[in-house]
């Protein structure tokens, strides 16, 4: 599995949360999670050892959603990290949205997304 087009979205985390700090951002805007990504990550969710650096009391969960002409009815879902490396020898070409939320304050953000897919390669049989 090799991830390409990568996008690292941790600049927009800083300045959301130095807009936090600073008060330009406030705590109802930053920690506003969505009840069904809230139950995504409680249900579905990878935990991680980062801790949320908005409240402090919870380690972060990451959500990873797939879209993608080619999934069908699968796009938009929720999918665990092994997962992929199924769906990458499968599918032709989808992007993967990585996104970090904490189940205690509501804090989310997009972290990171990339495509994956055989492309132009042969079906791995």
């Amino acid at each position: 599995m090799r991830p390409r087009l990568v996008v690292d979205y941790g600049l927009a985390k800083r300045a959301a949360l130095a807009g936090l700090r600073g008060g330009r951002l406030t705590r109802d805007d930053a920690c506003d999670a969505h009840p069904y990504l809230l139950r995504a990550a409680r249900h579905h969710g990878e935990p991680t050892d980062q801790e949320c650096q908005v409240c402090g009391r919870a380690r972060l969960t990451h959500v990873t959603y797939v879209y993608g002409d080619a999934l069908g009815r699968y796009a938009g879902r929720v999918k665990a990290r092994a997962e992929l490396a199924e769906m990458d020898r499968q599918y032709p070409e989808f992007r993967v949205y990585v996104v970090e939320v904490c189940q205690s304050c509501g804090w989310n953000h997009l972290s990171m997304s990339y495509v994956l897919g055989h492309g132009d390669r042969p079906l791995d049989r």
